[in-house]
């Protein structure tokens, strides 16, 4: 019996490194039928011309010598490769000839340290974990080079989601909005390169807060705006649609316009009681119904309605998970903060204290700021027993040269 020819293993190796398993994958991928792949991976593959060479290439990331093919006579040998979005933003760009194409293991490997890392967000010190988040991104930004096809796009979207991670450290837990500006103009671009709206769409609502916590309604206002068009490409879970409407609840109450935000918020809730059949991306971690209330109870705070708050956030903590311990010390701190508005020092003393003790076991720059604010809001009553208690415990050496160092 003869052998069959092996036929082009190169195409069919840089076929199964970019991430199509099969050829009626790659012919999906092409908008072509798989017959057109069979005659490129047999022992005699046609020159692929034009518009489709340029997509072969693109898609696996290597030219079409390469991949294999003999060149005509007078043939364009690099297929015509144009320079991607990763090039134009500065991201690694589409790998060459000369370049490593990595299996489309590496995908999966890698998505793999992204879900332990947004695992860790909730329990690991910030400070700790935020080197490793930005280590892992620079690995990301390796293997962007290394990659192609479906493999890339994967490899992608993991790095938008630990772009994303670290810029949440640097600004909720770290208080440095400028380096989380930058970090988060990574994650979009990466989000870019991995074609996918949804994170995209979150990343740009994290970036709405920055100008918010400083009062520049108009800047929040038009992040928002694209955060909300990216979200409509997706299409989009009501769960992303509803933490949507939270944030720019909290941009609104930022800027004081407290009866907007609420108005946001029941809007959000109407869309949670609709529900969803659209998957809720694995990353969207930290929203829930529960969290929607949280920004409710801040906002009644904010807004002066104080029994409504108290009633909200006392919900809000009996319904927590244990492990949300982070969301904890800022619903504690804003129970402490409707006590102190509603006169009674030692019950919002009380609320401070016990989110101190959580801030001990896990540590959140969000949390220890609604302390803070709540001590300036007792000074009318800083020589009774209680606060002074208080400043014993947000005083000690290790908080105070924290807050200085800050």
């Amino acid at each position: 019996m003869v052998a069959q020819p092996p036929g082009n293993t190169r195409l069919k190796s840089a076929r199964i490194a970019a991430g199509y398993h099969s050829q009626q994958a790659l012919a999906d991928a092409l908008r072509v039928g798989v017959r057109q792949v069979r005659r490129w991976e047999s022992s005699a593959p046609p020159w692929p011309q034009g518009e489709m060479a340029q997509n072969l290439t693109r898609l696996l990331g290597q030219d079409l010598k390469s991949l294999g093919f003999t060149p005509p006579p007078g043939a364009q040998t690099d297929g015509g490769r144009r320079p991607g979005l990763a090039a134009a933003v500065g991201l690694a760009a589409v790998p060459t000839q000369a370049a490593i194409i990595q299996p489309s293991s590496v995908a999966t490997d890698f998505a793999a340290v992204t879900r332990a890392h947004r695992r860790l967000y909730w329990s690991v010190a910030p400070a700790t974990l935020h080197p490793a988040a930005i280590a892992h991104a620079t690995l990301g930004c390796a293997l962007l080079t290394e990659t192609a096809g479906q493999t890339r796009r994967a490899v992608a979207a993991a790095l938008a989601e630990t772009w994303l991670l670290a810029g949440r450290i640097e600004f909720f837990d770290l208080r440095d909005a400028d380096r989380a500006q930058q970090t988060l103009l990574r994650a979009l671009q990466a989000a870019g390169e991995a074609d996918d709206p949804l994170i995209g769409a979150a990343v740009l609502a994290h970036t709405a807060f920055i100008p918010a916590w400083v009062g520049d309604r108009d800047a929040a206002v038009e992040r928002m705006v694209a955060a909300r068009t990216y979200a409509r490409r997706g299409p989009a879970p009501t769960e992303l649609l509803a933490w949507l409407d939270a944030v720019e609840a909290e941009c609104e109450t930022r800027c004081g316009n407290t009866r907007t935000a609420l108005h946001l918020i029941g809007h959000a809730e109407g869309v949670l009681a609709e529900g969803s059949a659209n998957a809720v991306p694995e990353w969207l971690d930290w929203f829930s119904p529960v969290r929607l209330a949280a920004f409710k109870g801040n906002t009644q705070l904010l807004a002066g309605h104080l029994p409504q708050a108290r009633t909200t956030l006392l919900g809000v903590l009996d319904e927590l998970e244990k492990t949300e311990e982070k969301q904890a010390t800022v619903v504690l701190g804003d129970l402490a903060a409707v006590e102190a508005a509603a006169g009674d020092p030692e019950a919002a003393c009380g609320y401070a204290r016990r989110a101190l003790d959580q801030l001990e076991r896990t540590w959140y720059a969000m949390g220890m700021d609604r302390v803070r604010d709540v001590r300036r809001s007792l000074t009318p009553h800083q020589h009774e027993a209680c606060v002074r208690d208080l400043d014993d415990r947000l005083y000690g050496w290790a908080t105070t040269v924290s807050a200085l160092a800050r």
